[in-house]
């Protein structure tokens, strides 16, 4: 249940860094627009990664209780 509630914060936080970095990145080299542009990009790019990645192994674990349950009813019916 941590790993569903925490998906959606994690997601954000790695847009909001992305975008922090790049108006600081843009307010030190005075490169506006283009530092918002690629770090909000990467950072979205980032989010969307670990979003997949924390779906793929909440669904590893879903899939391997699950498997187990049905070998074991296999066995039963034999």
């Amino acid at each position: 249940m941590g790993d569903l509630l925490s998906m959606g914060w994690n997601l954000a936080l790695c847009i909001g860094v992305g975008l922090t970095l790049g108006v600081l990145l843009d307010k030190w080299l005075d490169t506006r627009p283009w530092g918002i542009l690629i770090f909000l990009l990467l950072g979205v790019a980032a989010g969307f990664v670990n979003l997949f990645r924390t779906a793929i192994r909440l669904g590893e674990k879903d899939d391997g209780a699950g498997s187990t349950t049905n070998e074991n009813r296999g066995d039963d019916d034999g």
